[in-house]
């Protein structure tokens, strides 16, 4: 169990992170078109896992808006922007927003969450995921990780595309 914070209140997570060198775990999204997406559809890439607790908020759709800027410019990665939010509000904010070169997923139906170490296990934002990214290499190896320790608090954007680099 993670601990972090919200507004400077201490919460904690469901679980860990995957640890950097372990093979990520297996997972079911869904897409914006209610499609159901796992870890091989993206077989063969590099993968960003830009997770956040909803799209609805403004450090949120920030760390959206920038890694979908910066995928534009990496070979051979997909950038997924995993929230509980339901794909239509995903889609909504996704085609107001202009947002091609990432995409968004939902862990509607899913135990993503969970899996991963990231639901938040109370406070008012409990049950949805923690802020959070974790990068994957082309065989699913975690390669980087963060758990941002205050929910309002942005990623290292630089850190994760470092890791996608090499």
């Amino acid at each position: 169990m993670a601990t972090i914070t919200l507004k400077g209140n201490q919460i904690h997570t469901s679980g860990n992170l995957p640890a950097k060198g372990s093979q990520a775990p297996a997972f079911k999204l869904i897409r914006n078109d209610l499609s159901e997406v796992t870890l091989d559809t993206y077989a063969g890439k590099k993968k960003v896992l830009n997770i956040f607790p909803s799209i609805d908020t403004p450090t949120c759709a920030t760390s959206v808006r920038k890694f979908n800027q910066e995928a534009a410019q990496m070979a051979n990665t997909a950038v997924l922007n995993i929230s509980a939010d339901l794909p239509f509000a995903q889609k909504r904010f996704c085609g107001a927003e202009g947002i091609t070169n990432a995409e968004s997923l939902s862990t509607f139906r899913s135990s993503f969450g969970k899996d991963y170490g990231l639901n938040i296990a109370e406070g008012p934002l409990a049950g949805l995921c923690s802020r959070a990214v974790i990068v994957l290499d082309e065989k699913n190896n975690v390669i980087y990780t963060e758990q941002v320790p205050e929910i309002g608090q942005e990623p290292n954007y630089t850190g994760a595309l470092q890791a996608i680099k090499g």
